[in-house]
């Protein structure tokens, strides 16, 4: 009985050392795709603009609301409490209000930013998925590997990096 089990354990054993040198391996780097690919540059851009123009807002507010203490600093003392405690809720207010702001166009997940940043990139990540699966098909691959994500990469032949050939792909719009 030992005897088997030690036989079907090393055939199982050869077995997947056999089917391991098999496997081949390619790895892209998706940031390089995305800095040169000219859908996901577009993309980017259009996104950068909006989030500049959100954040233009949000400094003119809070230019506002410093403006508006520092006045309150100056006249303060010379205010009735009344006054001074309206002022100050004023203040609270405006700050609330650029707070609230920041956190609809910025907050995450559900603001507008990631919203749009999904909108955007969304179908240009999946025509780059495409193409990778493309790639990896003609290349006959077993699995590509992203070196710059969460994935950590330390070692790989140059031969088996297929970013230019993905960004090929999508140049040419064949996939």
């Amino acid at each position: 009985m030992k005897k088997l089990t030690l036989i079907l354990v090393g055939f199982f054993l050869t077995t997947a050392l056999m089917a391991q040198s098999r496997l081949k391996i390619g790895y892209v780097n998706s940031q390089q795709i995305l800095l040169q690919y000219s859908e996901a540059i577009k993309a980017q851009s259009d996104l950068d603009a909006l989030a500049k123009k959100w954040q233009s807002k949000i400094d003119s507010m809070s230019k506002e609301l410093q403006n508006k203490y520092a006045q309150f600093q100056q006249q303060g003392a010379t205010m009735t409490p009344e006054k001074q405690k309206e002022v100050q809720q004023q203040l609270v207010a405006l700050d609330q209000k650029i707070n609230d702001y920041r956190q609809k166009k910025f907050g995450q997940p559900d603001g507008e930013y990631y919203k749009k940043q999904e909108e955007l990139l969304g179908p240009v990540k999946e025509k780059i998925l495409k193409a990778i699966k493309a790639v990896a098909k003609e290349e006959k691959m077993n699995f590509v590997f992203d070196k710059s994500g969460d994935v950590l990469l330390l070692y790989a032949e140059d031969k088996y990096d297929i970013t230019y050939k993905v960004l090929d792909k999508l140049k040419r719009g064949k996939f």
